[in-house]
C-alpha cells in the first residue's frame, strides 16, 4: 500500500513539472511572437483607419473608428501564423552523362576533321604554293582532291610494304638447293665453327616437301646426324608428329674439334619417318663434306634429299634389317605408386629360321624355327630376375600375348633395363639366339624412345615395334 502511495506522489510530481515546463515554454513563445504580432495589427489598424477615413470623407460621412476590425486583423493574422507555408516546386534540367561510346565517337570525329584539315592544307608535291582560285566549290574540289590524294598516299606506301614483303618471300623461297631433286623434300641447315673453342655448331632449322609414309597421308619425321666416318655417335633431333614441313630449330654441338680434323669428316643427314608398331622408314639422306664448306663464314644452306642408297649408314638398329633377324612387338606399362613393371610379348614377325628341316640334310637350309621369348631384369650390369614364354613350335611369326610383371621402385627406374632375348628352342643341341633387344634408358634411340614413353604415361600400356639385334 505504501509502495502505490508513493508511485502515486512520484506520478504526480513527474507530471506537474511536464506541465511547468510546456507552460514556460509556451509563455516564452507568446512573449516573443505578441509584440511582433501587436505591432503588425497596429500598423493594419493605423492603414485600415487611414483607409476608413478616406472612404468616410468620400462619402462625406463622419463614422467613427471602432476595433472591430483590429481584433478581425489580429485573427486572421494569428492563423495564417499557423498555416502551412506553400510548397514550392523546384525544377531543375539535368543533363544525361554522355556514355563511353558518344565521347569515343565525338573525339574520333574531332580527330578525324583534323586530319582532314591537316592533309587538305598540305602543299602540293611539286612544291608550288596552293592558290584558292574560283567560288567556294572549287575550294572544296580542292580539298576532296588533297584528301583523296593523302588516301592514295597511304595506299601505295602499303602496297610497296606488301611488295617488299612478298619480294623478301620471293628471295627466300629462291635460295638455291644443292643437289638433285628426287621428289623426297630438302632440309635447311646452318653450320657455324668457333675456332677459339674448337666447337662446331650444326643448326637444324626445317624440312619441305616430304613425301607421306603413313597410310594416313602423313609422316612423323625426325633426322639423324652422323659425323662420318665415326657411326657410333649419333645424334636425333625431336620427332613432328603429322607434318610434312616440319620445323625444329634445334642445335647440336660438337665440341673439341680441330679445323684441320673437320676437313676429313663428313656430315650425314638421314630424315626418317617414326612409326610406333613397326620399322621406322627412312625418307632421305644427305652427304655435307666440311672440306667443301667455308665454315668461317657461318653458312646457311638448302639441301635436297636423296634416296638412301646405302644401308650402313642406317646404324645399328638397321643391322637387324640386314641380318634378317626379324621384329618384336612389346607392350610395357608401368605403375610407380606399387612399382610394378608390366611387360606384354604380343607376337613376332619374320624371324630368321634355325631348324633344317626337308627331304635332303645336304641342302642346309633353314626353314622353320621354335622360338620362344627370355627376359632378364637389370640393375646396370646385374642380372636380377628372369622370365619366359612358351615355345611356339615351327612358325616365324609367333603370336604370344603373354605378360610378365617386374617389381620395380620409382627411385630406381631410370637405372633398371629388361634385355629381351628372342632363342629357337632344340631338343638334341644348344638352343640358338635370333636376336635381341635392350629397353632402358641408356639403350639405343627407338629402345630409350619406348622406354621414357612409359614413363611418362604412367599406369597406360605403351606398344612398339622392336628390331632384333645380333
Amino acid at each position: 500500500m505504501v509502495h502505490a502511495d508513493w508511485l502515486l506522489l512520484v506520478t504526480v510530481c513527474v507530471t506537474s513539472v511536464v506541465v511547468t515546463v510546456v507552460t514556460m515554454l509556451l509563455c516564452a513563445w507568446c512573449c516573443k511572437c505578441c509584440p511582433r504580432q501587436r505591432k503588425l495589427a497596429e500598423e493594419e489598424a493605423m492603414n485600415r483607419s487611414a483607409s476608413s477615413q478616406e472612404d468616410t470623407s468620400i462619402l462625406g460621412g463622419n463614422a467613427p473608428l471602432t476595433g472591430k476590425a483590429t481584433i478581425k486583423q489580429f485573427i486572421e493574422t494569428i492563423i495564417d501564423r499557423f498555416e502551412r507555408p506553400e510548397r514550392r516546386v523546384v525544377t531543375e534540367t539535368v543533363q544525361p552523362p554522355r556514355s563511353s561510346s558518344a565521347a569515343l565517337n565525338e573525339a574520333l570525329a574531332q580527330r578525324r576533321e583534323q586530319t582532314y584539315n591537316t592533309i587538305s592544307t598540305r602543299p602540293p608535291a611539286n612544291g608550288s604554293p596552293a592558290t584558292a582560285k574560283g567560288s567556294g566549290a572549287s575550294v572544296e574540289n580542292g580539298d576532296t582532291e588533297s584528301l583523296w590524294k593523302g588516301v592514295r598516299n597511304f595506299a601505295s606506301m602499303f602496297m610497296e610494304e606488301g611488295a617488299e614483303g612478298e619480294d623478301g618471300a620471293g628471295a627466300m623461297e629462291a635460295e638455291p638447293v644443292d643437289g638433285l631433286d628426287y621428289h623426297l623434300g630438302k632440309i635447311q641447315i646452318a653450320l657455324s665453327y668457333d675456332f677459339q673453342t674448337l666447337t662446331l655448331t650444326l643448326k637444324i632449322l626445317q624440312a619441305q616437301q616430304l613425301p607421306a609414309k603413313d597410310f594416313t597421308g602423313t609422316s612423323d619425321p625426325y633426322v639423324k646426324i652422323l659425323l662420318l666416318p665415326d657411326k657410333r655417335h649419333k645424334l636425333l633431333t625431336k620427332v613432328k608428329k603429322k607434318n610434312l614441313n616440319p620445323r625444329w630449330n634445334e642445335c647440336f654441338l660438337f665440341e673439341g674439334w680441330p679445323h684441320n680434323k673437320l676437313l676429313e669428316k663428313t656430315l650425314y643427314l638421314q630424315v626418317i619417318d617414326y612409326d610406333r608398331f613397326s620399322r621406322d622408314d627412312p625418307i632421305g639422306e644427305t652427304y655435307i663434306p666440311l672440306n667443301e664448306v667455308d665454315l668461317s663464314q657461318s653458312p646457311l644452306m638448302w639441301k635436297f634429299l636423296s634416296p638412301c642408297k646405302d644401308s650402313r649408314h642406317f646404324g645399328k638398329e638397321w643391322t637387324g634389317c640386314l641380318g634378317k633377324l626379324g621384329e618384336l612387338l612389346l607392350s610395357l606399362c608401368y605403375e610407380p605408386n606399387v612399382g610394378r613393371l608390366t611387360v606384354i610379348v604380343i607376337k613376332a614377325k619374320d624371324l630368321k629360321a634355325k631348324d633344317i628341316t626337308g627331304a635332303s640334310v645336304t641342302c642346309r637350309k633353314a626353314k622353320s624355327s621354335d622360338p620362344y621369348v627370355k627376359m632378364w631384369l637389370c640393375f646396370g650390369k646385374e642380372r636380377v630376375e628372369k622370365k619366359k614364354t612358351t615355345i611356339k613350335m615351327r612358325t616365324l611369326n609367333p603370336v604370344y600375348n603373354e605378360s610378365f610383371m617386374f617389381e620395380i621402385q620409382w627411385d630406381k627406374i631410370r637405372e633398371a633395363s629388361i634385355e629381351v632375348t628372342c632363342m629357337d628352342y632344340d631338343k638334341l643341341g644348344r638352343n640358338e639366339m635370333i636376336g635381341k633387344v635392350l629397353l632402358g634408358s641408356k639403350s639405343g634411340p627407338l629402345e630409350t624412345r619406348h622406354w621414357n614413353d612409359m614413363i611418362s604415361k604412367p599406369r597406360q600400356p605403351v606398344a612398339q615395334w622392336h628390331l632384333l639385334k645380333d
